[in-house]
């Protein structure tokens, strides 16, 4: 049978309605760098939206990227785990290797409009099964591959929920 290695996609969105104080914290440092940082490519013009500067001022794509540092502190506090996803039984289980930083929305001049995500990506995971709603998946690991004598792995299930993608898959023998 073929094993199935997946890697998964966690988008966390965080924005004025957000509520746990990780959000809270990442969404007022982001604000603050980007507004600071979007003045260097909105002065002398009548833009103070991410869009809008997005859509008229050159190398103002580069936001995102001056805008991340500020996010990046709060992302290492997590030591690799992932926010918000659940087991079946409620721990978070779900190490990432990799995130991205984006800007969905700002302005300069309400913090309102301002909207980020940080797209998590999971360690590969080995896809066993699907079960209604749920993946079983256990850590593609070399531990955690069953010998020759079928010793049990560890697995995790995971329902699937809003904003968890499969971002990539990969048949192996």
């Amino acid at each position: 049978m073929q094993k199935r290695v997946i890697v998964l996609c966690y988008r966390k969105v965080i924005d004025n309605r957000s509520v746990k104080q990780w959000d809270k914290l990442v969404f007022d440092s982001t604000y603050l760098e980007f507004k600071m940082q979007a003045q260097n490519f909105s002065q002398g013009t009548a833009y103070t939206s991410y869009a809008e500067l997005m859509r008229n001022v050159a190398n103002a794509r580069r936001l995102t990227g001056m805008v991340t540092p500020s996010a990046t502190g709060y992302i290492q506090q997590l030591g690799s785990i992932m926010p918000d996803i659940l087991n079946n039984v409620g721990r978070r289980f779900l190490t990432f290797s990799r995130f991205q930083f984006e800007i969905i929305n700002s302005d300069i001049n309400d913090k309102d409009k301002h909207q980020v995500a940080v797209n998590f990506y999971s360690a590969p995971l080995i896809w066993h099964d699907t079960i209604d709603s749920y993946l079983l998946i256990s850590d593609h690991l070399p531990e955690n591959q069953p010998s020759a004598e079928g010793d049990a792995i560890s697995t995790n299930l995971m329902q699937l929920q809003p904003y968890v993608n499969i971002s990539s898959l990969q048949y192996l023998d």
